[in-house]
């Protein structure tokens, strides 16, 4: 991908851009009451029913807070509290971003479009998107799309708001069980994994490979 300049830069933005907080919250909630190893394998059910609630249809992404946090309390023998997963919804808009963002991401959005497309809700995400310190051309929501990722359907609503294709695309995210994966299988050709060691390399995705965000402008040449 040396130095494609595509019409647009699509970015995940929870994880990649905004600092991913969720661990956090189930630390804060029940690090009292469970070791430090049933604790790391509370946070790692926790993101996996998380992923699991999101492969369906549509639902507010309140439900899928609760739904999965429940399902971690009951496989962990925590009791689950409704209160508890309106906090950790609650915690969502107030994340900022990665320390490298705001600098990096200014340094492209002049010269190319930045554009968002994100597992939120309508209420949330301009939050997070105020924080991160660049201006976007577009964002774009789950509930917008009626579809969380990794499923398709987001990433062809945003193509349809756009009025383009896969190949005027570079999509940005540190994860690919998210969004390289789909990005991949839509013909989404250039990608660009943030190695924030989320999840492990997997080079059959084809991508260009950065530590943060500071170092996206140098994969356009910029």
């Amino acid at each position: 991908m040396s130095h494609f300049r595509p019409k647009y830069i699509t970015f995940d933005c929870y994880g990649t851009l905004t600092n991913f907080r969720m661990a956090d919250a189930a630390q804060d909630l029940y690090g009292a009451l469970l070791p430090q190893p049933r604790m790391t394998e509370f946070v790692r059910d926790f993101a996996a029913y998380r992923l699991d609630e999101v492969l369906g249809d549509w639902k507010p992404y309140a439900e899928v807070i609760h739904n999965a946090l429940e399902r971690a309390c009951k496989r962990n023998g925590v009791a689950f509290k409704v209160e508890h997963a309106q906090m950790v919804y609650d915690r969502v808009p107030t994340w900022g971003p990665h320390p490298d963002v705001p600098a990096g991401l200014s340094r492209v959005a002049n010269k190319i479009p930045l554009v968002i497309l994100s597992n939120a809700m309508n209420v949330q995400l301009p939050s997070n998107v105020a924080k991160l310190g660049a201006p976007f051309h577009a964002v774009f929501t789950a509930e917008q799309a009626r579809s969380y990722k990794p499923r398709m359907k987001g990433f062809e609503y945003m193509f349809d708001a756009l009025g383009c294709g896969p190949e005027d695309v570079a999509h940005c995210s540190s994860s690919f069980r998210y969004d390289l994966m789909t990005a991949h299988d839509l013909g989404i050709k250039n990608k660009v994994w943030v190695n924030r060691g989320h999840e492990p390399a997997n080079p059959y995705y084809g991508y260009v490979e950065i530590r943060d965000i500071a170092g996206l402008p140098d994969v356009f040449g910029l």
